[in-house]
């Protein structure tokens, strides 16, 4: 069942959202902002399940060296696990990276597109991916659910879910269109430092007492 949060959390998700805010330290997307739309889409897809440090140098410099499709698509798959090797799940994300590429290329004439229909028919592209790519890159109002904003969503009492695809119905019912967007940006940084999967640094987070979880495991 999909719970979306109680009307007392969503009169306080704002102030939850202008706390993060004063002490927001810039994701992998944001400070790579200046990259293309196709760029964005490879490196979103490879940071699943792995953490930004790991991907920044690699993208950095591969990107510097095949910057667009046309580049990847010359390249075997061998050659692109032979660059994504310290990344999870590399075999699979380089095989998706040489296929979207190609797709890229022949259906889209090397445009991404910008819906999101289009965007998870893009091999290893799902939801959060592509409401990244919408978000981020395109600028349209989107709730990316990653690992992070699904945990922190819960922990605040803002969802009561058990699968992202269902935090983000239910942030999608709670929160305003023009925050949406605020969302991943805030959280993530904020489940990247303070509120981690285990042993959160509830002493030193700014909302804790905007928290559910504080509350029932601490107050």
């Amino acid at each position: 069942m999909i719970q979306s949060a109680t009307s007392n959390y969503v009169n306080e998700y704002r102030q939850v959202l202008a706390t993060l805010q004063k002490t927001h330290q810039q994701t992998m997307l944001e400070l790579y902002s200046h990259s293309t739309p196709f760029q964005h889409v490879v490196m979103t897809l490879l940071s699943a399940r792995s953490k930004d440090s790991t991907v920044i140098p690699i993208v950095k410099e591969f990107f510097a060296k095949y910057p667009r499709p046309e580049d990847i698509e010359q390249l075997s798959i061998k050659e692109l696990e032979r660059w994504f090797f310290k990344i999870g799940f590399y075999k699979t994300k380089a095989k998706h990276v040489h296929e979207l590429s190609k797709i890229i290329i022949d259906k889209y004439h090397g445009q991404v597109p910008d819906t999101l229909v289009e965007l998870v028919s893009l091999p290893g592209v799902g939801r959060k991916t592509a409401n990244c790519v919408l978000s981020y890159t395109f600028g349209k109002p989107a709730i990316a659910v990653d690992i992070h904003v699904h945990r922190i969503s819960n922990r605040l009492g803002w969802v009561q879910t058990k699968k992202p695809e269902d935090t983000e119905e239910a942030l999608k019912k709670s929160v305003d269109r023009k925050d949406w967007s605020s969302i991943n940006k805030l959280l993530v940084d904020h489940g990247q430092r303070i509120c981690l999967p285990i042993k959160p640094k509830c002493q030193e987070c700014g909302v804790k007492m905007f928290c559910r979880f504080w509350k029932d495991n601490y107050s």
